[in-house]
């Protein structure tokens, strides 16, 4: 039986080392906010929105909500984002995704300075990452990264397959996993022989969109399986991309869902809200 790596548990231990460094960076007279806009009431946004206000509170760094209606138009987002790229105290800037129809995303992206940032979307975020200079990293990576390191996975040298090709998880994914020496392969819903591929890896990450979807076929015994996805199935339960109770029988380790990747996203994206402390 596999391993469970605990993101909670390790999303929680870096929580509380950046709860020290904030309580640190006020002593020197450093502090900021973290501005978090959501258009709409998605149900799921307002989750995530929540629980990153929360995040906050807890580390010691004012949030600022902006929750405004879902026929906000798009002049009116750019207007208020300007607004905050402009106010000193707000160290960085979130869009809850996804948007409304109506508004451009990749618009709202590259209106938000590149050092307020902290979700790691804009494209020099982006280009920074692709040639290794200082950058904001986006949050799901960087976490599934830390998640493999403090769970003490060797990552250098091993061979690892990303499942998906997102802007958001895939391709960033890869990229790290490649800065900390991997052979990376990315696999997609066009790869042929999907599962002979992914048997290959000691390290699978699996961020493809579709619950439940990998299966023992696509697993090599013994090896490490990241599962970014999250999805509601039939019985309206949380489940990931991978058949966990399947795979847990052969892999080394793995993350289940929910209490894996999730929990690091938010203490990644508090870790880069922190890191613009710093730097401001």
């Amino acid at each position: 039986m596999a391993a469970i790596i605990d993101g909670k548990k390790i999303s929680g231990q870096i929580k509380d080392e950046l709860k020290e460094k904030v309580s640190a960076l006020k002593k020197e007279g450093k502090t900021g906010a973290l501005a978090v806009i959501q258009v709409g009431s998605d149900p799921a946004s307002s989750v995530y929105v929540r629980n990153k206000k929360n995040a906050c509170a807890y580390i010691g760094i004012e949030s600022l909500a902006y929750e405004l209606p879902e026929e906000t138009s798009e002049k009116e987002l750019l207007g208020l984002i300007e607004e905050l790229n402009e106010k000193e105290e707000v160290r960085g800037i979130l869009v809850q995704l996804p948007l409304p129809p109506h508004i451009d995303e990749g618009k709202v992206i590259l209106a938000i300075r590149p050092e307020k940032d902290v979700d790691g979307f804009h494209p020099q975020s982006v280009g920074s990452m692709v040639i290794g200079e200082k950058g904001f990293v986006s949050c799901t990576p960087a976490g599934v990264i830390q998640l493999l390191k403090r769970s003490g996975v060797e990552i250098e040298g091993k061979r690892c397959v990303v499942v998906g090709r997102s802007n958001i998880v895939g391709k960033p994914m890869a990229l790290l996993m490649l800065r900390e020496n991997a052979t990376v392969t990315i696999a997609h819903s066009r790869t042929k022989n999907l599962p002979e591929l992914c048997r290959q890896a000691d390290i699978l990450i699996v961020a493809v969109g579709k619950p439940q979807m990998i299966g023992t076929e696509y697993v090599r015994e013994g090896a490490v399986v990241i599962d970014v996805g999250i999805h509601r199935n039939a019985d309206n339960k949380l489940c990931g991309d991978v058949k966990f109770d399947e795979v847990e029988k052969i892999a080394s380790a793995i993350t289940p869902v929910p209490g894996g990747v999730g929990p690091m996203t938010i203490a990644m994206l508090m870790a880069n809200c922190v890191q613009s402390i710093e730097e401001g």
